[in-house]
């Protein structure tokens, strides 16, 4: 089955908590703080599959979350960092950020991407330690690892895509130059997925063709297959028109390539600007001698050289693939989309201070993505470890905030179910 389009949920581990422990040891008097460090939480990373060709992996499974770090141990011995999931995707998929539809990651040509880091470990206490603070009796949180819903959306890779209406021989054409068998019939939407094929010319050269199916007059507004496939000619560099020249069906060619061509200038501006060629199949359904001074000098208007062709011969065959070699070198490179997150809108720090404040039922609520971290690594029961929360709170602008929004000494503070009086 052909799947190009699908969302899925990813989230990188938890880093590991900072340990709180003191040297223990005979003979050995006050040893001190040795609380080791938590283990860094997995990373989210894409990676290539040549092999691949569909997004069909993820039909059935749509969460893929990393592991946590381990937790510091004794003896300033680290927590081992949690090993990252690789999800494997075909080339030529778009990772897009699923809230804003902006691309994320062009998976083309690249090495491995990391979509969602894990977070750093916490901690021990053994970093807590000064001349004035030699037994610290808390240690750091580890962070928790980024999260996000991202759309993968495949456009395939091909130098060469043959565009038509359904039935013209764009399978048969495919079938014919390269290694790959695409099914092919009799009827109109034969192919309901593009194909890829490899096409070889000698030892040092080839190039990919893909059949891009489901293009009729309407195909940018969604009849057909058009919406479906649309998009995967969009990296293609050069357009191969397969025309039915019979008229085998009641068709025009010409209608059928200016209809095609206002559906790419409507799908994207960019696509109508490619090189393209004309495949003129089905020679083999004329009588010898037919006329095509009229739709030669149509073709001359558009700047396009026509090849005559027949898939179920093989007449013309080596002259098309001759042609496009003879393009080749003029091509455009094919299109890798820039990221549209970087330099767009920077991304809120995970140190910013941002913070909101609620009143319910006189207890003043205090939310925070960083401070939620902090609260989590304040040990409630040590003085010196409330001392560092009152400094972060000052520091921060907290108590600011909170005599702006008319907080009173001995009012209730909430900071992630943790309460205490304010005292001003």
């Amino acid at each position: 089955m052909f799947l190009d389009k699908v969302e899925i949920y990813i989230k990188a581990g938890n880093g590991g908590n900072g340990r709180v422990s003191f040297h223990r040891e005979k003979y050995v008097a006050k040893g001190g703080p040795d609380g080791g460090d938590g283990g860094k939480g997995g990373d989210i990373v894409f990676r290539i599959d040549e092999g691949k060709n569909t997004l069909f992996d993820f039909k059935h499974r749509r969460r893929f979350i990393a592991g946590n770090g381990e937790d510091g141990k004794t003896s300033k011995m680290y927590g081992k960092s949690a090993d990252d999931v690789y999800i494997t995707v075909p080339p030529g998929t778009l990772v897009r950020d699923d809230e804003t539809g902006r691309i994320i990651k062009d998976m083309s040509e690249c090495e491995d991407f990391i979509a969602a880091k894990g977070g750093k470990g916490g901690w021990g206490n053994r970093h807590f330690a000064t001349a004035s603070r030699q037994t610290p009796n808390f240690a750091k949180n580890g962070l928790p690892g980024e999260e996000k819903k991202v759309i993968l959306e495949l456009k395939m890779l091909a130098d060469v895509g043959l565009i038509g209406y359904p039935n013209v021989g764009k399978s048969s054409i495919l079938n014919i130059v390269s290694m790959a068998r695409p099914k092919i019939a009799n009827y109109h939407f034969t192919t309901l997925t593009p194909n890829l094929g490899v096409v070889t010319v000698d030892d040092n050269f080839s190039f990919v063709m893909a059949d891009i199916p489901g293009l009729i007059e309407g195909a940018s507004d969604g009849l057909g297959l058009g919406h479906e496939f649309l998009r995967h000619i969009e990296r293609c560099r050069l357009l191969v028109h397969v025309i039915d020249i019979s008229s085998s069906e009641g068709r025009d060619p010409i209608d059928d390539i200016d209809n095609i061509n206002r559906e790419l200038a409507k799908h994207s501006e960019d696509l109508i600007d490619r090189p393209q060629i004309i495949a003129a199949n089905k020679t083999d359904l004329l009588d010898d001698g037919a006329d095509f001074s009229e739709f030669e000098s149509y073709a001359k208007n558009l700047d396009c050289d026509v090849v005559y062709i027949s898939a179920v011969t093989g007449k013309g065959i080596d002259k098309l693939i001759e042609k496009i070699v003879e393009i080749y070198p003029t091509l455009p490179p094919m299109k890798i989309y820039e990221s549209e997150i970087i330099g767009d809108e920077p991304e809120i720090s995970r140190d910013s201070h941002d913070i909101t404040i609620t009143v319910e039922d006189g207890v003043y609520i205090v939310e925070g993505e960083w401070l939620f971290k902090v609260v989590n690594s304040v040990n409630f029961d040590d003085r010196e470890s409330m001392m560092y929360l009152q400094r972060v709170l000052n520091k921060s602008g907290v108590i600011e905030k909170l005599r702006a929004a008319g907080i009173n000494e001995g009012d209730t503070v909430n900071i992630y179910d943790a309460e205490f009086d304010f005292v001003d």
